[in-house]
């Protein structure tokens, strides 16, 4: 018989109301079910007994078996200290303690054999012991309580209230003579005899009460696998959900639009990767379900072209698209990109932004409603409610990371039906996390760079060198180049930062004067239509250098500028590093990233320099920023609430994610609804997860 997991804590003996509420409000502990789910995050290896003669001047954790001879006191400059001598058959040590005396010299007894454990010091020639944890030898072995023994998060509020590591391990103790250890298995048999995978009951056990290290890592692996396992099928299963129940329009013609830009205008050879993900796409807008697709590549790998050519098809079914970028630079540079390549084609473009004239806007509304309007970019404004559409087929969302869930969704109820969603981003999102995090979603690569493009050359330089660096960007301009040099901006700072991008700039202006140099400046504190200005100034080639801020970061496209300088690198991200360098090496010429920094350096900033200088890859630098940063930071708060992980890590157990989405995919195209009775077992604990938000807290 299993104990109801949903039992609340206070009925567990000794946890009683004060503590329940304790645990309720500082862990989010409320039922046995989620006391179970309180792993430990880490273990002291109590295997060993030490002799005192074995003992190291090295102040590690120890255990030793002895017994107490006798108590003495010696005069502090605050109080007493009591002090026991401790002995086994190889020594003497002390005990020592700066309060409690009368309790410990009470409830100790003399000459009676103990467990002791605790950090070790070396003190005029003798070791001691502070405050050590002492256990009588004959509880210590009758014990449930192993000789791995696991150390709990904890807070400091349940500290100071007496609810010590010893008391939870004495609850959770409790919790398993109350369910005898006994607990649901939520995995089928196939998959535990597959994988040789210890049961829920012994993974349970083993991670709270572990006899050994070998115990530990079996129940490890299987609670970290269950744990991705039931994630990885939440996200398939929407996925399939979503596929079965929203019909998207199907597209079945690929037609003139389509066939005329790709035999007449294609300013280049399409890449293989852009052939590859263009066929995806052109399977799922062919299919009847609603297309929901990720589409990942570097800056410059060409997804403007894939974003084009997706909308002609639309075009060509008769339905409308739609653009839409988070900021007013970026959208205006998509706009003017594809009135180019569509100069020819005969569509109706227009550009949709926060500075529209009412006019303009009036006659946007009009033509988007009767259908004249076939192709709309813009900012969040395309989500307001006077934006209505008359059968939008396709909605594209650039760097969708940068809007949230409502405003997406209001997009998808422009229409009666959703359209087909094409989700585009220029920051890589390592293998595993996108696995995690946009699971749900098709996720199409783009990973090589168009012909002709070269690797842009990046090198660290130390402040020291700077006179060197000037010289270097002296040569460049002298060929017609463009220079791009960048402040960091980080909003705690901000007066500070602005003050060392002023100083920077005339220091700038010193070393490149006027009338023979031309610098444009922008950064955040200035006007809209002051930093449309001084962009233009630049697009148009009127200035040769542009010192700016980070807000040049996503988007401006100027080929004609081939060096980058990064002031301040190591106050950059990586990913950040790897934006800012994508604004250079947009020509056919040698581009180069120029990393300025101090010589004080801390280790990540030193592997984030390394790594930018290393590689080009914006994969392989999503993956170093993933292991420097952890998934929380790199996705952004909004996002990284599926990765509150109670004891995977997406990071360290890539290996296991990927094998556990691999089961999940497997189980599920074999079985879509789960009626195998073998799979009994995922199907009652899929249905329990639908029913809670807290993933972990039904997988018992």
């Amino acid at each position: 018989m299993y104990t109801n997991l949903q039992t609340p804590i206070d009925y567990l003996k000794g946890v009683g109301p004060n503590r329940a509420d304790l645990l309720r409000k500082e862990l989010g502990i409320h039922t046995y079910q989620d006391l179970i789910n309180l792993f430990p995050n880490r273990y002291l290896d109590r295997t060993r007994y030490y002799k005192i003669n074995d003992l190291q001047r090295n102040s590690a954790e120890v255990q030793i078996i002895g017994v107490i001879t006798g108590f003495k006191e010696l005069p502090q400059k605050r109080g007493k200290l009591l002090v026991a001598t401790f002995k086994d058959e190889t020594g003497i040590m002390d005990l020592v303690w700066f309060r409690g005396h009368k309790w410990i010299r009470d409830s100790i007894k003399l000459n009676t054999k103990y467990v002791v454990f605790g950090k070790t010091n070396w003190f005029n020639g003798v070791f001691n012991m502070p405050h050590p944890e002492m256990e009588l030898l004959e509880d210590h072995e009758s014990n449930l309580r192993s000789a791995m023994q696991p150390i709990y998060p904890s807070t400091e509020k349940l500290t100071n209230k007496g609810i010590t590591n010893r008391v939870v391990n004495n609850i959770m103790q409790q919790l398993f003579l109350e369910t005898k250890g006994k607990f649901v298995e939520t995995l089928p048999s196939s998959l535990l005899q597959e994988l040789k995978l210890v049961s829920k009951s012994e993974g349970l056990f083993n991670i709270h009460f572990p006899k050994n290290q070998e115990l530990l890592a079996k129940a490890q692996f299987r609670l970290k696998f269950e744990e991705f396992f039931y994630i990885q099928l939440q996200l398939i299963m929407k996925n399939l959900i979503h596929k079965s129940k929203i019909k998207g329009f199907t597209f079945e013609n690929v037609g003139n639009y389509f066939n005329t830009f790709f035999k007449d205008h294609l300013p280049f050879d399409l890449t293989n990767a852009q052939k590859r993900v263009i066929k995806e796409i052109r399977a799922d807008l062919g299919s009847n379900a609603q297309m929901n697709r990720l589409l990942q590549g570097d800056v410059g790998s060409g997804k403007t072209i894939v974003a084009l050519m997706s909308m002609l098809i639309a075009l060509d079914n008769d339905f409308q698209a739609c653009l839409m970028a988070p900021t007013e630079i970026l959208s205006v540079q998509h706009y003017n990109s594809l009135i180019e390549l569509c100069n020819q084609l005969n569509i109706s473009i227009k550009l949709l932004t926060g500075s529209s004239t009412t006019l303009e806007r009036r006659e946007i509304h009009k033509s988007l409603e009767n259908g004249e309007l076939q192709i709309l970019i813009g900012t969040h404004a395309l989500l307001e409610d006077k934006v209505k559409f008359k059968n939008l087929g396709l909605a594209i969302i650039d760097e969708q990371h940068r809007f949230g869930v409502a405003q997406r969704s209001k997009l998808w109820k422009k229409n009666t039906s959703p359209p087909h969603i094409l989700v585009m981003t220029a920051t890589p999102i390592p293998r595993t996390l996108a696995m995690s995090v946009y699971g749900d979603l098709d996720i199409s690569i783009i990973d090589e760079l168009p012909p002709g493009r070269q690797a842009i050359k990046t090198v660290h330089r130390y402040d020291k060198n700077r006179l060197k660096v000037l010289a270097f960007i002296r040569d460049e301009i002298k060929k017609g180049r463009q220079v791009y040099i960048v402040y960091p901006l980080i909003q705690e700072s901000e007066t500070m930062d602005y003050k060392d991008l002023m100083d920077g700039y005339a220091s700038i202006e010193r070393d490149f004067p006027k009338p023979e140099y031309q610098i444009s400046i922008v950064h955040g504190k200035m006007k809209a239509a002051d930093k449309d200005y001084e962009m233009q100034r630049f697009v148009k080639g009127e200035t040769q250098i542009m010192v700016a801020t980070t807000v040049i970061e996503v988007g401006v496209n100027v080929p004609n500028a081939s060096v980058m300088v990064i002031e301040s690198a190591e106050r950059f991200g990586l990913s950040q590093l790897h934006q800012l360098r994508g604004r250079v090496g947009r020509g056919a010429e040698q581009s180069y990233c120029i990393l300025m920094t101090s010589h004080k350096l801390s280790n990540d900033s030193k592997v984030r320099l390394e790594t930018m200088t290393r590689t080009n890859d914006g994969f392989e630098i999503a993956e170093v920023d993933l292991r420097l940063r952890g998934p929380g930071d790199i996705m952004g708060t909004q996002q990284s609430g599926v990765l509150n992980l109670r004891i995977a890590d997406v990071v360290k157990d890539k290996d296991i994610l990927q094998s556990a989405r691999y089961y999940a995919k497997k189980i599920l195209n074999s079985d879509p609804s789960l009626a195998n009775p073998e799979h009994k077992p995922i199907l009652n604990t899929y249905k329990q997860l639908s029913k809670y938000k807290n993933i972990w807290n039904y997988i018992s």
